[in-house]
């Protein structure tokens, strides 16, 4: 038996509405004006009311996240790495060109700004199209 199949023993009972004439129409059982009367936030503890209060009034859904990626420049994997190196994110740790973000290894992009002269093999990053033909162009190699 799970969650989903498990069903009330006991009957719904129907909603009741109010305001729309009857025997509940007009104050609807909430008395004539007042603070209790009215529809809205005022029937709730000072203290609650102003904390909803500082909220910011957004509209929409509202979603920012966290862009977690280190960016590199191809002058800096010249200067840094020898001919036929390997260029992975840890490397790039080990060698100080990146930081790591919330105690990890972040992801990696390289752009292509400055020129690349030895031939590199290029593992587990992301590299713009520019920065891809220039590797490939001096007889590097690049995977994802």
């Amino acid at each position: 038996m799970q969650l989903h199949n498990i069903k009330p023993s006991h009957q719904k009972r129907p909603r009741k509405r109010i305001g729309r004439g009857g025997k509940r129409g007009t104050y609807s059982g909430r008395g004539v004006k007042g603070q209790r009367s009215r529809a809205g936030t005022r029937k709730m503890q000072p203290i609650v009311r102003e904390l909803i209060k500082r909220y910011p009034k957004l509209k929409g859904y509202r979603f920012n996240p966290k862009k977690e990626i280190a960016v590199v420049a191809l002058s800096s994997l010249d200067k840094n790495f020898k001919n036929g190196d390997e260029v992975t994110p840890s490397s790039l740790l080990e060698k100080g060109l990146i930081g790591k973000i919330r105690g990890g290894i972040p992801k990696v992009k390289i752009l292509a700004q400055g020129e690349i002269k030895k031939k590199l093999t290029v593992k587990g990053c992301t590299f713009s199209e520019a920065a891809r033909q220039k590797i490939e162009k001096a007889g590097g190699k690049t995977m994802k």
